[in-house]
């Protein structure tokens, strides 16, 4: 597996196929990306390429400082590190951009989703509710029953219900890339991938569709 990159969710609209097709793509703006590190088997007992990406904030603690400092980098926005199958074939501070992938390739897309606040059982979990006739008042969106009566008398662990929806990391696989811009420094691929407008994505080779 080779490295991957780090972009920003731009948005979605929609392109034309050689055969004519209409194909809904979401664009994806590359970071400045920079190898910072390089882990290997014999050193470190995996094989990695820590990538920064993004401009540095302004107050840097002296930890990350320091790490920067050690592999003669400058402090970068933020730090990913990226499994390899082999010892990585790159160098110190060598720029990663768009044209690393190609167009036709599928990519594992990893990203937060929408965070959705307190939600109830219709929302996050897709039930039907209740009735609406026969006497039924003010139940209409509720769960119904979350458990058993005498025995066991107890709520199962992992029963859906009411609470926190969205503002989790997200991987959706296999997503294949339409189209890239090497000027522009962007990458369309074909349909959704999680999260909002300007989130931060982890792009990386597919594993299940190499």
């Amino acid at each position: 597996m080779s490295t991957g990159l780090i972009a920003r969710k731009a948005g979605m609209t929609q392109v034309f196929a050689e055969d004519g097709s209409v194909v809904p793509v979401t664009v994806l703006n590359v970071e400045p990306c920079k190898v910072i590190s390089l882990r290997t088997s014999a050193k470190d007992g995996y094989n990695a390429v820590q990538v920064g990406f993004g401009k540095a904030k302004k107050v840097v603690s002296r930890g990350v400082q320091g790490h920067y400092a050690r592999q003669g980098q400058e402090a970068m926005g933020g730090l990913m590190e990226f499994r390899t199958a082999a010892e990585p074939e790159l160098e110190l501070g060598q720029d990663l951009t768009a044209a690393l992938f190609e167009a036709g390739q599928k990519l594992d897309i990893s990203g937060t989703s929408k965070g959705r606040g307190f939600a109830g059982v219709m929302k996050r979990y897709n039930f039907g509710g209740q009735r609406a006739t026969h006497g039924a008042e003010k139940v209409h969106r509720q769960m119904g029953s979350t458990g058993q009566c005498q025995w066991p008398g107890r709520v199962f662990p992992g029963k859906k219900m009411p609470g926190h929806y969205g503002d989790k990391r997200i991987t959706t696989q296999n997503i294949e890339i339409v189209r890239i811009d090497e000027e522009q420094n962007r990458i369309l691929v074909k349909g959704a991938v999680p999260g909002a407008k300007n989130g931060l994505l982890e792009l990386r080779p597919a594993v299940k569709g190499a």
